[in-house]
């Protein structure tokens, strides 16, 4: 349910797609040097956007300097080093986590069950430094969990889970209390935007898998007589409205914070980026035809 939150790569300029490399590789660098090497493998996108986006509300200590990956050993990349790299390095070890955790609980696979193995040590030891917002986001997939269960055919009920979840992932304590409740209304909405587009994007497995997908419920499909492509056509500019309307709240709410830094890369996320991904999703899901003209 992660790695929507990207930039649309051909929009930025050399130095802005630069700098975004380097908040990148310094949250997977961070990720090997807090948590080992293995873990950098759980690495999203939407770590990055976090840590730039707290980057650039925040006046902090930032080093930039020129590094050697093992995956590019010949060449020497961008990377940035500060708390805040640090702190998304640790949130995408929780969510990680966590996904995986939800893996098992749903399908009982084994790689799911090897890779909370991986991870369960490391952890246990965030759940000590981040109890509070650990605690909130075990509970909001729990919530998600139940609802999962009980076949919850309400969207935004069965989207509110997660939406909770993001808005706890964006919310920054060292932040004045407006600022957090401006971030928090963002990461609700980014967080609907996400649960609402994987859960698009993902019909064809579900339906396969006998697997809960609330779009299945609502739009009452029973497949008979209506094939996957032909329901995703009737329901996707119903999905869309949805979508879209997340999509402006999440806009609107970066537009009241004042950001300092890499607004232009921000921006290409949130108005780019994102409609990009979901004009792609919906289209390329519902439409075969359409590929060739994203």
């Amino acid at each position: 349910m992660f790695g929507y939150i990207m930039p649309e790569k051909p929009e930025l300029k050399i130095k802005e797609f630069d700098i975004y490399r380097a908040y990148y590789c310094g949250v997977c660098k961070a990720i090997g040097k807090r948590h080992g090497q293995l873990k950098r493998m759980t690495l999203t996108y939407d770590a990055a956007f976090l840590a730039m986006l707290l980057c650039s509300l925040l006046k902090i200590e930032t080093r930039l300097v020129k590094e050697r990956c093992m995956v590019h050993p010949l060449k020497k990349s961008f990377v940035t080093y500060n708390e805040i790299v640090d702190y998304s390095s640790d949130i995408n070890i929780i969510l990680a986590y966590n996904n995986i955790k939800d893996k098992w609980t749903d399908d009982k696979s084994k790689a799911a069950l090897a890779g909370m193995a991986v991870l369960s040590r490391e952890y246990k030891k965030l759940v000590l430094e981040y109890s509070g917002k650990c605690a909130i986001i075990e509970q909001r997939l729990s919530e998600l969990s139940r609802l999962e269960r009980e076949g919850c055919a309400s969207l935004d009920a069965a989207a509110e889970p997660f939406a909770k979840l993001m808005e706890e992932v964006l919310d920054y304590e060292s932040l004045e209390d407006d600022i957090r409740q401006v971030l928090r209304w963002m990461g609700y909405n980014i967080g609907k935007w996400i649960y609402l587009i994987d859960a698009f994007d993902d019909l064809e497995e579900d339906v396969k898998n006998s697997s809960y997908n609330p779009l299945l419920l609502h739009f009452k499909y029973d497949g008979s007589g209506e094939d996957i492509p032909a329901f995703k056509d009737r329901i996707k500019s119903q999905v869309e409205f949805t979508l879209l309307y997340c999509l402006r709240e999440a806009s609107k709410a970066f537009e009241l914070l004042d950001a300092k830094e890499n607004k232009g890369i921000l921006e290409n996320i949130l108005y780019i980026g994102m409609l990009s991904k979901t004009d792609k999703i919906l289209c390329r899901r519902s439409c075969g035809n359409c590929e060739k003209s994203v």
